[in-house]
């Protein structure tokens, strides 16, 4: 069994929360708030920003140029074809470019994306890989989840959502990455191994903490923000 595969057999209650989430499953139902979409798009996009970087950090770290090179197709993939997608969505649902860039981050948007920065900036690349795996995995799962639905691959709202997840472009993103993870665990001691694991697993429970926080639309607390 490869380190992945042990990831997600070990943990697959948790991994398995981000596919049943009522976002996601309404996603593929057609039947999702559009409101509460826009909401996940804003936050998403001040996401990838900040996911972007970890992708720039990975390429500063690897040591060998092919997975320089990959680094840099990913970092590539993300900041035009990803942050393009919620651009595009962003005209269709009103979105202004101003208020995409002025948008204020949620509370767990924060906290997910400065625990992945924190631990890319701090760790090796091991450690890195380990916490950007999850979101870009799930996504590619719940895609292909998603486009066996009926007419959801064609929806007039989501169907771009669901086919630029299950695309074979992004397949083969998500694959590497796993791929690389499997690399980067190999001899590793089991105090390193658990560490790896940690981080896997806390990126994870941060991916359904994401989608609840869209489906709640949840920001600051009253009197707590400015």
């Amino acid at each position: 069994m490869s380190f992945t595969q042990h990831l997600i057999h070990k943990y697959q209650e948790a991994w398995r929360q981000t596919q049943q989430h009522p976002f996601v499953q309404e996603l593929g139902a057609g039947t999702l708030d559009r409101n509460k979409f826009r909401f996940y798009m804003v936050q998403d996009y001040l996401y990838l920003i900040d996911y972007a970087k970890l992708f720039a950090l990975g390429a500063v770290k690897a040591t060998d140029l092919k997975t320089m090179g990959e680094f840099a197709t990913l970092l590539h993939a993300i900041l035009h074809e990803e942050m393009g997608l919620h651009r595009s969505y962003a005209a269709q649902f009103g979105i202004s470019e101003k208020e995409l860039e002025q948008a204020e981050p949620s509370p767990i948007t924060l906290a997910y994306s400065h625990y992945m920065l924190h631990v890319a900036q701090n760790g090796a690349l091991a450690e890195l890989t380990a916490a950007l795996l999850p979101c870009m995995w799930s996504y590619w799962e719940i895609g292909c989840m998603l486009k066996q639905i009926p007419g959801a691959a064609e929806h007039v709202d989501y169907g771009e959502w669901v086919r630029m997840y299950s695309s074979e472009e992004f397949g083969a993103l998500a694959q590497w990455c796993i791929g690389l993870m499997d690399r980067l665990a190999e001899g590793k001691s089991g105090d390193d191994l658990a560490r790896l694991e940690t981080i896997f697993v806390t990126t994870t429970r941060y991916e359904t903490m994401f989608w609840e926080m869209a489906y709640q639309e949840q920001m600051w607390q009253v009197g707590v923000s400015e």
